[in-house]
């Protein structure tokens, strides 16, 4: 079943393109100051759903051997900026697409569940922590073969990048990362993203690369993996209700985080 949008495919008219995009400013500007008040008025972020078609945001659980331990009170690198992150993306997308999603929770799933195959696209916190099990990683290869889109978010510095290319060479042994630029399909797939190296990380203000993994390491073939290195985008979708990070940014990385998921929808 195709997918469709509320405002029209980005690829449309220019005419189209500038009004979706004025209209995200719009909405992004009107709502930011309500997710807040959104946060307090749900009791609880669901994680029991069950599968019924509908989009559903996935973020990938794992171990790590590493010591990692995050402030007030996480010792798990996983569940940073949970759940704001995915709450507040999940409400941007209820509004300016026609996805049919769930707005009142999410799904945490571990890489050998398989239920995972129920949904074609997880996103996985703070990989240069990351530590695979052999199960994990036969699970998580079959995944992405068989269709799966994976973002992986909040990582930086050469250290963690050896350790979270460490394991994804257990995942996928002959995968090769590509450095990737403004013009891949991924980065305008529902939006036009002018300048991505200009999401900068929030908090150290240094500028991001963003590499892939293709299928049959075939730049023309699907994307399968995407890094957002030297980056933290989900940290604009948690604060941008309050005031934390410039409008701007916060509204670029959204569309980044929209333009993730239409991708992996479409692909």
């Amino acid at each position: 079943m195709p997918l469709l949008f509320a405002h029209g495919p980005l690829h449309g008219s220019s005419r189209m393109r500038h009004w979706v995009q004025a209209g995200f400013a719009v909405f992004l500007s009107a709502t930011a100051a309500g997710h807040a008040q959104f946060d307090a008025s749900v009791p609880s972020h669901r994680t029991d759903l069950a599968y019924d078609g509908r989009f559903t945001f996935v973020r990938l659980r794992w171990g790590s051997d590493l010591g990692f331990s995050r402030r007030g009170g996480f010792s798990s690198a996983w569940n940073h900026d949970y759940p704001r992150a995915e709450r507040h993306l999940s409400l941007i997308l209820e509004d300016l697409t026609a996805l049919d999603i769930h707005t009142d929770g999410s799904l945490i799933l571990p890489l050998d569940d398989p239920e995972l195959f129920n949904y074609p696209i997880a996103f996985m916190w703070e990989p240069g922590f990351w530590n695979l099990t052999d199960r994990e990683a036969g699970a998580f290869r079959a995944y992405l073969l068989k269709g799966g889109f994976a973002v992986f978010e909040d990582f930086d510095g050469q250290d963690q990048w050896a350790n979270f290319a460490a394991q994804m060479r257990r995942v996928l042994p002959d995968g090769r990362f590509v450095r990737l630029n403004n013009t891949h399909y991924v980065f305008n797939s529902f939006f036009l993203v002018k300048d991505i190296d200009a999401i900068v990380h929030p908090m150290s203000g240094i500028r991001p690369s963003y590499y892939g993994i293709f299928e049959d390491n075939d730049p023309a073939k699907r994307l399968m993996v995407i890094a957002n290195y030297d980056n933290d985008v989900p940290e604009y979708w948690e604060w941008s209700g309050d005031g934390v990070y410039p409008f701007d940014a916060s509204n670029e990385a959204y569309k980044l985080g929209v333009n993730y998921i239409i991708y992996g929808l479409t692909h």
